[in-house]
């Protein structure tokens, strides 16, 4: 639109920039997040200016209340900044209605938190189809879930699966919609070593299979070495992104 507007630009530098776009997926502009008034006033955000990557596994990292979860809540547009601008593929969140963002959350971002959200009542299957039945473009359910390894396990209900498996779970219905983004705050936090690097091991092969930028919030170190880009986290801002040449298997790493 902007390039009608101005028509002052030539088609190549609109290619390029349409280029930088495609390769982007977040963007961020010195935002911002306070709660709070007077005495009880938190900066959970202190000015975060950065680029996210199409495609690539990225770690979040950093002590808890460092900002990390209020980021990912904000491009996930679950949240909104108290200044600054956040850009999803070149497009404002902010300028984005109520119905805007709905449709961007849904068609677009995969959320998996540390608590797996499934309905007890439902079967895997189930809990995954309640994605592909409101989405647009959806994989099966089957298809979801074989992706994380579940096909045998499909008929059963949480009660009977373990804590990794539901949160495999979890990740199957939040792909199901091949969205472009995976948003996972501590998705191992609450699972031993060998079931969280079966989880690490689902979120990589979503990653490298459909190319799905996948963003991860985690208080290990470790996870850290799997990572294409780690982003650390401190006091509301960014203080360090490091950039990983030759990331590490799964079943590399030390827990």
């Amino acid at each position: 639109m902007l390039k009608y507007k101005l028509g002052l630009c030539s088609d190549a530098f609109w290619q390029l920039a349409e280029n930088m776009n495609n390769n982007t997926v977040f963007k961020t502009d010195e935002i911002t997040k306070q709660y709070g008034v007077g005495d009880t006033l938190v900066h959970a955000l202190r000015g975060v200016t950065m680029e996210v990557p199409k495609g690539e596994l990225i770690v979040l990292l950093g002590p808890s209340g460092s900002g990390k979860s209020t980021f990912l809540n904000i491009i996930g547009g679950l949240d909104q900044p108290t200044s600054g601008d956040v850009h999803f593929k070149g497009d404002a969140l902010a300028d984005m209605t109520d119905k805007e963002l709905t449709y961007f959350r849904r068609e677009n971002v995969g959320f998996v938190f540390q608590s797996y959200n499934l309905v007890p009542s439902l079967t895997a299957l189930e809990n995954v189809e309640l994605i592909t039945d409101i989405a647009l473009d959806p994989m099966s359910a089957k298809e979801a879930l074989d992706a994380v390894n579940l096909t045998e396990r499909l008929n059963h209900f949480p009660s009977q699966l373990s804590g990794g498996e539901q949160q495999r779970v979890a990740i199957a219905r939040a792909i199901a919609k091949r969205p472009e983004v995976m948003l996972c705050d501590e998705p191992t936090g609450a699972l031993d070593s060998e079931t969280g690097i079966l989880v690490l091991q689902a979120l990589q092969n979503v990653n490298k299979t459909y190319g799905t930028t996948t963003i991860i919030i985690t208080h290990n170190v470790a996870i850290a070495d799997v990572a294409d880009r780690v982003i650390y986290f401190a006091d509301g801002k960014v203080s360090n992104v490091v950039v990983n040449e030759n990331p590490k298997p799964i079943n590399e790493i030390g827990w």
